[in-house]
C-alpha cells in the first residue's frame, strides 16, 4: 500500500518523535511511505476559531498535495476528523470528498487487513488510555459512554492490549475531555486547567504509570497540568509506545 504521511503541526513542532515512530510502524506493516514536503496545516485552528474561509484555503492545499496517494495517514484523531468532515464541507469538488475518505488515523490503518501485523511487542507498564474526543466521537473509534449503539471497535485499545506485559487500567470516567479543545484552552484557561486536573487525577487513582493517547495535543495538555501539580506519570503517543515495544524506535516510548 502506498501511503502519504501527514504530520500534524503539534507533532512537527513539539513532539517529532511521534512522527518518527509513525513512520517506523507504517514501514513495519508493509506500507510504502512518502512524506510530501509541501504539506501544511490541516486547517483545524481556523475552523475552530470561526474562520471557515481560511480553513477551506488550507483544505484546498491539502487536496492538491495528497490526492495522488492511495491513503493519507496521520497520528492524530483530531486532525483526521477535521479533514474527513471538513474537506467535503468546505468544497463541492469531488477530489476533496475522495481525499477525505482516504484520510485515516494511524491506528485505523495499523488494524487494516490489507497491512501486515506488527511484530510482537512487550511493554511491562500500567497504562491508562486517554480517549481523544475527536477520535472517539467524530471518527467513531470506540464507543463513548453515552452511546446506546452496539459497541464499536477501538483500534488503539486493541493494539495496546496485544503487547505482552501491558496492563490497561481504567479511570472511573473513561472518556472525559482533557480540557484542551484548541482555542478553548486559551479563551477559558481556568476551566481548561481544572478539566485537565480532573482527568489526570482520575488516571492517577486508577494506578496509571503511563498515559497514552492518539493525540499529542491532549497529551501536552495533561502533561502541562501534571508538571504543575507534581504528578509523576509519563505521557506518550500510542505510536511511541507501539514502536518502542516492538523494537522499532529506540527508546522513544520507554516509561523508565
Amino acid at each position: 500500500m502506498r501511503v502519504a504521511l501527514f504530520v500534524p503541526c503539534y507533532v512537527d513542532q513539539l513532539r517529532p518523535t511521534v512522527g518518527l515512530a509513525t513512520l517506523a510502524l507504517l514501514e513495519a506493516v508493509g506500507c510504502e511511505v512518502a512524506y510530501p514536503e509541501e504539506q501544511t496545516c490541516c486547517g483545524q485552528p481556523f475552523a475552530t476559531a470561526g474562520e471557515p474561509r481560511r480553513a477551506a484555503a488550507l483544505g484546498r492545499r491539502f487536496v492538491e498535495v495528497f490526492e495522488a496517494f492511495d491513503a493519507i495517514v496521520a497520528p492524530s484523531g483530531s486532525c483526521v476528523a477535521t479533514l474527513r468532515h471538513g474537506l467535503p464541507r468546505w468544497s463541492p469538488d469531488p477530489r476533496a470528498h475522495a481525499v477525505a475518505a482516504r484520510t485515516r488515523e494511524l491506528c485505523e490503518l495499523l488494524g487494516d487487513p490489507a497491512t501486515r501485523p506488527l511484530p510482537r511487542g512487550r511493554y511491562p507498564h500500567r497504562v491508562g488510555i486517554h480517549a481523544s474526543c475527536h477520535a472517539l466521537r467524530e471518527l467513531r473509534l470506540g464507543s463513548p459512554s453515552e452511546s446506546r449503539e452496539p459497541p464499536r471497535p477501538d483500534p488503539a485499545r486493541r493494539l495496546l492490549s496485544g503487547l505482552e506485559g501491558l496492563e490497561l487500567v481504567e479511570p472511573a470516567r473513561r472518556d472525559e475531555c482533557c480540557g484542551f479543545g484548541g482555542v478553548f484552552a486559551i479563551e477559558q484557561e481556568a476551566v481548561s486547567a481544572r478539566m485537565g486536573l480532573d482527568r489526570l487525577t482520575d488516571h492517577q487513582r486508577a494506578g496509571a504509570e503511563v498515559i497514552v493517547s492518539t493525540d499529542v495535543s491532549c497529551l501536552l495538555q495533561l502533561e502541562g497540568v501534571a508538571r504543575r501539580h507534581g504528578h509523576p506519570q509519563r505521557f506518550l503517543h500510542v505510536a511511541e509506545v507501539l514502536a518502542a515495544a516492538c523494537g522499532l524506535d529506540g527508546d522513544a516510548g520507554r516509561a523508565s
